[in-house]
């Protein structure tokens, strides 16, 4: 698949996940030549950037600036691609905070999920601020966030859910 037809893909699955508020989502192509977890955290520090912008969260986080990148990096956890659809689902769909509260249909997160980590390939990279051995969230704004980030070295794809008690 095209480059092009492959982004444009990507771009319709992963708005599907989003929620207004909640669930905020960036896709893009790298522009530096063999991008690597630095460039995909810079694109990550846009998001957060963005997402904690909306005025919807303005006011839990007066002055937030996103973390460097170091720190970023430093942040993220490896997800094995197998694990990636799953999680996104999870995070797209189901409230970090109240998890008996959905932000889509199960079926509607699945779907979307499943389709934008296949179109990153089986051998895309995931990284997500979570610590699975641990049960931990690496947090990377003032509030309770969930973030999943994936790259085929060309193409990458971020989610972040926010929420706050």
């Amino acid at each position: 698949m095209k480059s092009t037809r492959i982004l444009a893909e990507l771009e319709a699955r992963m708005a599907e996940l989003s929620t207004p508020n909640r669930v905020y989502v960036a896709v893009g192509r790298f522009t530096e030549p063999d991008p690597d977890l630095p460039e995909l955290a810079d694109r990550i520090r846009v998001l957060l950037a963005g997402a904690t912008a909306d005025e919807a969260w303005q006011r839990c986080v007066p002055g937030y600036a996103p973390p460097p990148v170091p720190r970023l990096c430093a942040a993220l956890e490896p997800l094995e691609p197998h694990e990636a659809a799953a999680f996104l689902a999870r995070l797209a769909g189901v409230d970090l905070l109240w998890p008996s509260h959905r932000h889509l249909p199960a079926d509607t997160a699945e779907r979307a999920a499943a389709r934008a980590v296949s179109l990153l390939g089986p051998d895309g990279s995931w990284w997500t601020n979570h610590d699975a051995a641990g049960g931990a969230v690496n947090g990377l704004t003032p509030l309770f966030d969930s973030l999943l980030a994936g790259t085929d070295g060309e193409h990458y794809a971020l989610a972040l859910q926010l929420t706050d008690d």
